[in-house]
């Protein structure tokens, strides 16, 4: 993956997110306990979804997708970040340091559209539900998994190849705790506004025309049922303010990153550590915390277990 005629960079320098010990003895801790007890729980999940019969809508369907990709999610950062912690030199090959941007953009990607997929999943049910399961069928619901999953992957690869036609002849030094775009591209060795402009159109402004979109999206839905029942209500804004909190968390910290020039802000490494760290592991958590069915299917699960 390395462009031999103008490459001469190797490695990485990862100057990680804190360089006192106290912080990274608490990030260090608070990373592991995230691990330990929220990343079994999304696969618990993925587990409840896939064996309980009554959990078959697209709701669910899709929200089993959204564990999955948070779960790998979390693989892409975390891991490494813990191990550098004890590390004397924290470094990541050239290689290396493409191939977690490739994956970060492509997962991170099709998760923005796989919530885009579960808007159009609620506004269908709540706004057209005589033709839901016309709409919404296997079928469907499949090809738009397809789709996301496609999408992500073609958001990332025009990242990949924009950073793979910069020459890196150093310095090799990355103010970050993982590789990214914003901090990449300002070790190249070459006058780098035009992809910049590239970057922030393919990342900032996707990422900011799918928030507002889902904005949108759900502000008709809560239009469209204020004249409901007021179970049909209640049922329909629990659903609904689920989804523009993990919005929020999702697209909150990517707008910050991405939609402005790439120029480094005090802020910024703590913004990522939620992006890339904490908050991809308490989204499926937090649709869980506030979804009955799947609470109650989760307890049959551990105590059918724990019966045996």
């Amino acid at each position: 993956m390395e462009n031999d005629n103008s490459t001469v960079v190797k490695e990485f320098i990862l100057l990680g997110l804190t360089q006192s010990r106290d912080i990274q003895l608490l990030v260090f801790v608070l990373i592991l306990i995230f691990y330990l007890i929220i990343l079994p729980g999304n696969f618990l999940i993925i587990l409840t979804i896939r064996s309980d019969p009554g959990l078959t809508a697209p709701l669910y369907f899709f929200l089993g997708n959204l564990a999955f990709l948070d779960a790998s999610y979390s693989f892409i950062v975390a891991p490494r970040m813990l191990v550098d912690f004890v590390s004397e030199k924290k470094v990541i090959s050239y290689r290396g340091c493409i191939t977690q941007l490739f994956f970060l953009h492509f997962l991170g990607g099709g998760e923005g559209l796989l919530l885009v997929v579960m808007a159009f999943d609620r506004y269908i049910a709540i706004c057209r539900p005589l033709h839901y399961s016309t709409v919404m069928n296997p079928r469907v619901c499949y090809a738009l998994l397809l789709a996301l999953w496609l999408g992500g992957f073609i958001h990332s690869i025009i990242q990949v190849a924009l950073i793979l036609r910069l020459p890196f002849c150093g310095p090799n030094q990355l103010d970050n705790f993982f590789c990214d775009v914003p901090q990449v591209i300002k070790l190249a060795c070459t006058d780098t506004f035009v992809v910049e402009l590239l970057m922030v159109f393919n990342s900032g402004l996707m990422t900011l025309l799918c928030f507002l979109g889902l904005l949108s999206s759900y502000a008709v839905i809560l239009c469209h049922i204020r004249g409901s029942t007021p179970e049909g209500k209640s049922r329909a804004l629990s659903t609904c303010t689920t989804h523009v909190i993990i919005i929020l968390l999702m697209f909150g910290p990517a707008i910050f990153i991405y939609t402005r020039p790439f120029r480094a802000l005090p802020a910024d490494k703590v913004v990522s550590f939620f992006h890339t760290v904490i908050f991809p592991l308490m989204n499926p958590m937090i649709y869980t915390l506030r979804n009955q069915e799947v609470k109650t299917s989760m307890r049959r699960l551990l105590s059918r277990h724990v019966v045996c």
